[in-house]
């Protein structure tokens, strides 16, 4: 079920770190989403959510050049990247991906622009109660990585001259899509 305040709350926290939040109705509809952002390549990983809702056809017959596999070799030209996510922590306005395999990690990092499907059922309060799941991950396996990803990259120089974009991406879009998938462990 999901919590309106958490959502409300996560939604203005990601805004205020320079997040564009999307409330959308299906995977179809973000798929026309994302079509509507990108004119190029678009990395989209293996995860469960893209496999279960045929994400890639979705893209596809909105017009987005998808790349699935070779993700490596694409990397340094995509426009975008798009990814699930295990679940966001409200007060802080993160996104959390297991990413221990080095697609997603490419996806959510080399473009320009990056988009993340969030189920609004996963979502915690804060960094307290996403312990639990950090643990379940850890018990899976102790050699996860696990990237916590708060807005668009931004960085400063010795000058506090902030920047944003150059280790990362420029935009993160999060395109909430309820009924995706509930389970904290898939994306």
């Amino acid at each position: 079920m999901v919590n309106s305040q958490l959502l409300k709350q996560f939604s203005q926290t990601a805004t205020n770190v320079g997040t564009q939040i999307v409330v959308l109705d299906s995977v179809a509809d973000a798929a026309a989403y994302v079509a509507s952002q990108i004119d190029g390549t678009l990395l989209l990983p293996k995860f469960l959510s893209a496999d279960k809702y045929n994400l890639k056809g979705a893209l596809k017959q909105s017009g987005v050049e998808v790349v699935e596999e070779n993700l490596r070799e694409f990397a340094p030209e995509a426009e975008a990247g798009l990814t699930g996510v295990n679940f966001a922590i409200a007060d802080t306005g993160t996104l959390v991906l297991e990413s221990t395999a080095e697609d997603i990690r490419l996806a959510t990092t080399l473009p320009p622009k990056q988009f993340a499907i969030l189920d609004p059922e996963k979502i915690v309060a804060n960094g307290l109660d996403a312990v639990t799941f950090l643990r379940q991950f850890h018990q899976r396996d102790e050699r996860n990585f696990i990237a916590y990803i708060t807005g668009p990259s931004r960085t400063a120089d010795i000058e506090r001259v902030l920047t944003v974009g150059v280790h990362g991406p420029k935009q993160l879009f999060v395109l909430i899509v309820a009924g995706i998938s509930s389970d904290f462990m898939q994306m």
